[in-house]
């Protein structure tokens, strides 16, 4: 930012204040009467030195004030009202500085002139200028389009995004969705958009299975909004939805109720369970890891994968034809309760106690896994969740299942994902990955495989093109290595014992105070770039959050491999009301 930059900054709004000192990386200004200061708002200075070239001081408001000049006693306002005091109203904003070009870090002078920073004086102050590749994020308190520099996105400099807020409030799913859109949409990626994927999990509901449907609701001003930001208001081209079998259901036939066609059943069949070691998923728990009995998992996973042979769809196991998780389960406690096979099974150090207690865990498995785990359903029907050979979105749903088994559909479709790309050996095609409640997942206590998986993705993901946006209600009970690897963060509507906590020292006092107030589609996104969390508002997602919203899909997009009528020529029940758009 030269001197050239100040030839049309913006109007002038006020002067450095004398009365509270001006240091180079926060100062006040004294509004000008007639004009006013919000925060958010973007300004910039200038200070003369002698025999040096001018410096420009640029900062983002950060806290606003206004009192009574003259007044001494509380009481006095009311006398000043009545005209019977004589006093002035003075506001006063202060100033946290962005960037100071060139680096010479001094104070501005009380007194200069503070101008509203507008068109180029604002990039700057961001530091948008230094931006090579922008992904359009929202619009900032001004109207105007607040950036996220992709090469801390996309694993250049950087990679990670976590997300916290609210439940319900904070439309952390919402936001993620939407920086899916702009990055696939915006041109930011080049030739590589065409490739990249995204794996996204739906936790909540049905919302996320109308990705690829226009949102009827969609009005002028919100495509307007999309325009302004550089993006067409559109549904995402190109979308593969997973949903897994219905309960009790012997043909396959995916367990969804608003959208009927368009989606394929995802399962393990009993041969790939054994021989890709799935067992320890099955105890997906972080309490699990502190019992004793994680000695009888890994030793149990190992014989299945060394004895169990393929037959007609389900496993023989030392001549036994086992056609269900149920049957295999059964097999499995039989003979940890055998005196004679208990060691080989489990090995010969481990008590019965011990054994009882990994028993009782495996029998509870069955209801909750026996419709994911099949021995019934043709072995080369595709079945199989990968994003290679999906669709450019890929959404999982997990809503309907319980919680045992969403953890093992995470934990296992992460595993077998990353190990695709580290096998590929290039970070080339980009995989983003959109997992909500990560705290379930990835508590900062104990351990487990899913947790291990995410913080490989965490640690080593960028190297790898693996990107995770990580959203959760409390980022204080995520495991700390996946926070802190994470070079954007964004927060929401918090929760007032939430933002107290020191994982959100990154938010300046005014702001931490504001996410207590956010109202949706409101977040502040912190990026290495700007040392100053910025406040935006997303647009309105132009692509059906429900079966309500949902226009005619393009029939290309029906990529489902088992059905391929008109989705909407019958419509389910939806399971959810409908009077509140969940953004």
């Amino acid at each position: 930012m030269t001197d050239a930059g100040l030839d049309s900054p913006g109007e002038a709004v006020g002067r450095v204040l004398g009365t509270a000192d001006a240091t180079p990386l926060q100062f006040w200004t004294a509004v000008a009467p007639g004009s006013y200061l919000q925060l958010d708002d973007v300004v910039v200075t200038r200070r003369d030195l002698p025999d040096r070239e001018p410096v420009t001081i640029a900062g983002v408001v950060t806290q606003v004030r206004a009192r009574h000049e003259g007044a001494q006693f509380d009481s006095d306002v009311f006398a000043i009202a009545d005209g019977t005091l004589p006093a002035q109203v003075q506001e006063a904003a202060e100033v946290t500085t962005t960037r100071v070009d060139p680096e010479l870090y001094v104070p501005p002078t009380p007194g200069a002139v503070v101008h509203r920073a507008e068109g180029d004086a604002r990039a700057r102050a961001l530091h948008f200028d230094r931006m090579e590749r922008r992904i359009p994020m929202g619009m900032g308190r001004d109207g105007v389009p607040v950036y996220l520099n992709a090469d801390f996105l996309d694993g250049s400099r950087g990679a990670h995004v976590s997300i916290s807020g609210i439940s319900g409030v904070a439309t952390k799913t919402s936001f993620a969705t939407f920086l899916l859109y702009s990055v696939f949409r915006s041109g930011v990626l080049g030739g590589d958009a065409v490739n990249a994927k995204a794996l996204i999990f739906n936790v909540k509901g049905e919302d996320l299975l109308f990705l690829d449907h226009p949102n009827t609701r969609l009005d002028e001003p919100t495509r307007a909004a999309y325009a302004k930001l550089g993006l067409s208001a559109g549904a995402f081209p190109d979308v593969r939805v997973y949903a897994p079998p219905r309960p009790g259901d012997s043909s396959g036939t995916p367990d969804v109720s608003s959208r009927l066609t368009g989606v394929d059943s995802f399962y393990w069949t009993l041969a790939e369970f054994c021989a890709d070691r799935l067992l320890p998923y099955v105890f997906a728990d972080a309490d699990d890891e502190r019992q004793q009995y994680t000695m009888v998992v890994h030793s149990v996973t190992a014989h299945l994968a060394r004895y169990a042979q393929p037959a007609d769809g389900g496993v023989s196991i030392d001549g036994v034809r086992l056609g269900s998780y149920g049957d295999l389960v059964d097999h499995i406690v039989d003979q940890l309760n055998d005196d004679e096979t208990r060691s080989d099974w489990a090995g010969s150090a481990v008590g019965l106690g011990t054994v009882n207690a990994f028993a009782r865990r495996l029998i509870g498995s069955k209801k909750d896994l026996a419709r994911l785990i099949r021995g019934d359903l043709a072995t080369r029907r595709p079945h199989s969740i990968n994003t290679s050979e999906s669709a450019q979105v890929t959404v999982v749903d997990l809503h309907n299942l319980p919680d045992r088994a969403q953890r093992f559909v995470v934990g296992v479709t992460l595993k077998s994902e990353f190990e695709r790309k580290e096998k590929s050996g290039t970070a080339k095609p980009l995989l983003f990955v959109v997992l909500d409640e990560l705290n379930k997942y990835a508590p900062r206590e104990g351990s487990s495989p899913i947790k291990e998986v995410l913080l490989d993705i965490a640690e080593r993901g960028r190297s790898l093109g693996v990107i995770l946006i990580g959203a959760q209600q409390t980022a204080s009970e995520v495991e700390r290595r996946i926070v802190t690897n994470s070079a954007i963060r964004v927060v929401g509507r918090l929760d007032p014992a939430e933002a107290s906590r020191p994982e959100y020292g990154f938010l300046p006092p005014a702001q931490r105070q504001r996410a207590l107030l956010a109202k949706p589609g409101t977040m502040f996104v912190n990026q290495p770039d700007i040392p100053v969390p910025l406040c935006l508002e997303f647009p309105f997602p132009a692509w059906a959050t429900r079966v309500s919203e949902a226009g005619r899909a393009p029939s290309e997009t029906l990529r489902s491999i088992t059905q391929s009528a008109d989705p909407f020529a019958v419509v389910g029940s939806g399971g959810g009301t409908d009077d509140d758009i969940p953004f």
